[in-house]
């Protein structure tokens, strides 16, 4: 079994967030070890990636591709009826509408990391891309260069961005990647001084579509503040103190979309192009440790954007 840690764990690392159980995290994939009574379509040895969130499938949400609002559904490592992804074994509520079987064996070391990608950051970087309705031949702006930003950054060139401008940090690795999967202006400051530059770089006028990947107040305010008119800013990053200006977005006709990401309905066809090679969200891990090793000196900042077993 592999797991990864989410950027909205680290909340609760740094007591932003009030944890009210033991078990954390919701990123995880393995293999089958025993089936309940009422689970159909899978069996014991059956490899399979899990989304964040379980769901049914069936209920009207779900059929809707909402599966983060399943009626009989919920989050894993969040209290309720989900155990934490970060341990050797997970039990999986509503396992047949939930996890996803991965054909074949025998993966590489990337293809795994890919694969656990698709748990979460990736799934949640496309669904940015998607809720802020990023087409062919737009300018789009990606607020955070951590997984989930970079994870943008790859979704919109997937649905056809020409030019993708980063606002993020100032690590070198994370500019290298978002240079790789498309971006092709990277901003490293902050506040005003980040809205200024990119309104240079779009003439004055802002992005065409916007994801905001970070869920800080500041990063809302940035997202919405370099939004061009008519835009839709998609919002993936878990919102702590936002506050949003009605007043503006309403009279610059500035729409918002987004929410926690339906993993499980964008997985399969993400899994096919992992599986064909055609995309690598493994990337954007950079450090693996396990269950039993001392905790590593944290290598992230404090500013909600990194994550500290990926980019």
């Amino acid at each position: 079994m592999l797991a990864c840690v989410c950027g909205s764990d680290l909340w609760f690392y740094r007591g932003i967030s009030d944890l009210p159980h033991g078990g954390v995290g919701h990123e995880f994939i393995g293999v089958v070890d025993e089936i309940g009574t009422d689970v159909s379509g899978l069996q014991v040895g059956d490899f399979v990636i899990s989304p964040f969130s379980f769901s049914d499938g069936t209920c009207r949400n779900c059929q809707h591709g909402f599966h983060t609002a399943c009626v009989h559904g919920g989050f894993f490592g969040q209290g309720g009826d989900g155990d934490g992804g970060q341990a050797e074994y997970v039990r999986v509520p509503q396992a047949s509408g939930t996890l996803v079987k991965v054909p074949g064996s025998d993966f590489t070391d990337e293809t795994m990391a890919s694969l656990l990608a698709l748990t979460d950051v990736m799934a949640t970087g496309y669904h940015a891309a998607v809720s802020a309705d990023v087409q062919a031949g737009m300018t789009v702006a990606v607020v955070g260069d951590g997984a989930v930003g970079l994870s943008g950054v790859l979704a919109s060139k997937l649905l056809g961005a020409d030019r993708i401008i980063v606002l993020g940090s100032t690590h070198e690795d994370r500019h290298n990647l978002a240079r790789e999967w498309g971006a092709t202006d990277i901003i490293q400051v902050r506040g005003d001084e980040a809205v200024e530059q990119l309104k240079k770089l779009t003439d004055g006028f802002g992005a065409d579509a916007v994801l905001e990947c970070v869920g800080t107040k500041d990063a809302a305010e940035t997202a919405f503040a370099i939004a061009a008119a008519g835009a839709i800013v998609g919002r993936v990053g878990v919102p702590h103190d936002v506050e949003l200006d009605a007043q503006g977005t309403f009279y610059r006709n500035v729409g918002m979309r987004g929410g926690p990401a339906p993993a499980r309905h964008y997985q399969p066809e993400l899994l096919k192009q992992v599986l064909d090679g055609s995309i690598n969200p493994g990337k954007v891990f950079d450090l693996t440790t396990d269950l039993t090793s001392p905790r590593p000196t944290p290598p992230w900042t404090n500013d909600g954007r990194s994550r500290p077993s990926s980019r």
